[in-house]
């Protein structure tokens, strides 16, 4: 059996300029990084009015066993692309934590993948070393005002903006600096947040322009004053130099599928963490270029969907005309109670059981969201046609387009009927309306509260006395109109990673809340989520190796 790997070594790739060429961009306005990626200068396209139709892809929580989200969004858009549709991908670029750790590369797989995939997983354009070493400018550069005098009365226990590194390691969390005496700077408490979780990313994937992202900078919250008064990274003076560094990385990349349908891949916020999608600049310019965008937010639909749609969307103006539930069979099983070495088996039972999450997922999009939603069915070569009937059927009760996709064995030629049933959805009654989960003028803690019972279907909400005090210190200072953006765990819709299925009657514990100013929302932590994530027992990196010619060994 092929290794993804080996199917993208094995692909004929075309040269960007034609990718470019196709997807309408001139060669004036690329910055080729070798024979097939390229920077897009989007500006050169700003005045173009958006006419593509946006298709979100998300799916149900995540399970040991895979649901391939990032495979079948590439597979929806190159089905799209070979029945004679005009579509383009939009999706996010690769962390390192989890390349070296666990949960591999974000290029698809099978034949329904982005490439080049070893230079997309590992280093790409250096978008993401261009964030982190903004973000430690900035980290810098407040450590240093408070060395060289402190003008601003900056509380060094009150320093609330992180270190960033894109790798998992769990040492960095919590740290103590500047030792070694005066010439060292003042010893304070800090710790390091994974790259994707860091603001600097968030504010870089939700600003439109290069404008808007140095004004986001601008508003970061760094730390407060010994009177208690919030000091930002304008104030500090560090915007300007940020936005510089991170003025060629804020260009969108062009990439291709092994189909040839063009991607433009494009930050990396994780979603169980952070926001979870991909650059509103690589979005908004593949709206101007495309019929159909195909973009993808990431874990489950309470995650990623959620914060799609009540961060990304409410802030830009944008929202999708359908939206894609990706689902296994095997993963359906799981939630269903199956154990792990069971699930290539039949099991009507557990498989009946388990689709109370794929279910509870299609009442948000319907109820919540009220958008179109088709659940699209990962196809794997052990599942059985009574299994797919079963699921066709409790779907169809529901008035619930559903599809195979058999991207990872076919590519595009297994999504052309999903593609089909995307774009009936897409195409149907005008346009959805906009319906967030909480409104704007509510106040932070019912803003989460809104989210934890109408999407998570908890019960209730409990607050910690930290959790409570920082959430007020935010409404005082000025921030109760932002979003939230609940961090819990991805693998249940609840913050206990072992409730699987749909979990009701439950109580969410908020403990702790930070802001993110910059990106203009407020993170409420729930469960035991931390923005620095450890390597696992056995992690990737022990199987990732170079030969004697200089070939990678062991990405997937």
């Amino acid at each position: 059996m092929h290794t993804d790997l080996d199917i993208a070594r094995a692909a004929s790739l075309k040269p960007i300029s034609d990718i470019a060429a196709k997807a309408g961009f001139t060669p004036d306005t690329l910055s080729p990084y070798g024979k097939y990626i390229a920077k897009v200068n989007a500006r050169a396209y700003a005045a173009r009015s958006h006419k593509a139709k946006l298709v979100l892809v998300t799916a149900i929580n995540p399970t040991p066993a895979g649901e391939g989200k990032t495979t079948v969004s590439v597979a929806l858009a190159d089905g799209m692309t070979l029945s004679g549709r005009n579509a383009m991908l939009a999706l996010r670029e690769p962390s390192l934590g989890p390349v070296f750790g666990m949960k591999g590369g974000a290029t698809g797989g099978g034949y329904a993948q982005v490439a080049p995939m070893e230079n997309i997983n590992l280093h790409f354009t250096g978008d993401l070393h261009a964030i982190t070493t903004a973000n430690n400018l900035l980290c810098a550069m407040v450590d240093n005002h408070i060395h060289q005098g402190n003008a601003l009365g900056i509380d060094p226990r009150e320093v609330c903006f992180r270190h960033c590194m894109d790798v998992n390691d769990r040492q960095l969390r919590q740290i103590v600096q500047g030792l070694g005496g005066r010439k060292n700077g003042a010893p304070r408490e800090d710790g390091f947040d994974i790259t994707a979780a860091s603001e600097v990313m968030a504010a870089f994937c939700l600003a439109s322009d290069l404008a808007d992202l140095k004004e986001r900078l601008a508003r970061m919250v760094v730390g407060y004053t010994n009177a208690g008064e919030p000091v930002t990274c304008g104030q500090v003076g560090a915007a300007g130099a940020m936005t510089a560094l991170l003025r060629d990385a804020f260009e969108p990349n062009l990439v291709q599928t092994l189909d040839g349908t063009p991607c433009l891949m494009h930050g990396g916020p994780f979603a169980n963490i952070a926001h979870g999608c991909n650059s509103v600049a690589a979005t908004t310019l593949a709206l101007r270029m495309a019929d159909y965008v195909v973009t993808e937010a990431g874990f489950g639909a309470d995650l990623g969907a959620e914060k799609f749609l009540d961060i990304k969307c409410r802030m830009n103006g944008l929202w999708p005309s359908a939206i894609v539930l990706v689902a296994t069979l095997r993963a359906l099983k799981h939630h269903g109670g199956a154990a792990k070495a069971a699930l290539s088996s039949p099991d009507n039972a557990a498989l009946a059981a388990g689709m109370q999450n794929l279910l509870a997922h299609v009442d948000n999009i319907q109820t919540v969201w009220q958008t179109p939603v088709v659940v699209a069915i990962n196809r794997f070569a052990a599942d059985t046609q009574e299994e797919i009937t079963l699921l066709r059927e409790a779907l169809a009760a529901r008035g619930v387009a559903c599809e195979l996709c058999d991207g990872w064995a076919q590519g595009g030629k297994g999504a052309i009927l999903l593609a089909d049933a995307v774009c009936r959805a897409a195409e149907g009654e005008g346009s959805p309306a906009p319906h967030f989960t909480y409104e704007d003028s509510a106040p932070l803690q019912e803003k989460i509260i809104a989210v934890a019972t109408r999407v998570y279907h908890a019960e209730a909400v409990t607050f910690t006395e930290d959790a409570r005090r920082s959430l007020e210190r935010f409404e005082k200072d000025g921030y109760g109109g932002c979003p939230v953006c609940i961090a819990k765990t991805q693998y249940s819709m609840s913050d206990n990673p072992s409730l699987l299925g749909a979990p009701q009657g439950y109580t969410l514990t908020i403990r702790s809340a930070r802001l993110s100013a910059g990106a203009g929302f407020v993170v409420a932590f729930a469960g035991g989520i931390i923005a620095m994530p450890g390597l696992p027992k056995a992690p990737a990196a022990l199987t990732i190796d170079v030969d004697e010619n200089g070939d990678i060994l062991g990405l997937f």
